[in-house]
């Protein structure tokens, strides 16, 4: 079992930045592929990014390429989404997933675990 806690959420302004974090527990985190999903109210829950095991491969939905930049640091167990130039369609709740598996490349994550999102609302 995989225990991820998000953090890092919060209320900034139309082209501000955030980054959140997801700490890991529970299992080695650097046999884990990590990704971050969102979703808006009345919307239903999206992909935004993955990551593999050793952080060399990355993927992106392509409305948040430039934007948006996910990295961890398996030493700390963590996997980070930093935010730029927020958009208030970019309110949502992030989710961190997890997905087992040493994979050299990534792409649309199918989780194995979710952690319980944490909450990011970007005001116009």
């Amino acid at each position: 079992q995989v225990q991820l806690v998000e953090s890092g959420g919060g209320l900034v302004q139309t082209g501000g930045s955030l980054r959140l974090s997801c700490a890991a527990s529970g299992r080695t985190f650097s046999n884990y592929a990590m990704g971050w999903f969102r979703q808006a109210p009345g919307k239903e829950r999206e992909f935004v990014a993955a990551i593999n095991w050793s952080g060399v491969s990355t993927y992106y939905v392509d409305s948040m390429k430039g934007r948006f930049t996910i990295s961890r640091d398996n030493a700390k167990n963590t996997v980070y989404l930093q935010m730029n130039s927020l958009k208030p369609e970019d309110t949502a709740v992030y989710y961190c997933a997890a997905k087992a598996g040493r994979y050299s490349r990534v792409g649309v994550l199918n989780p194995d675990y979710w952690g319980q999102g944490t909450q990011v609302t970007v005001s116009s």
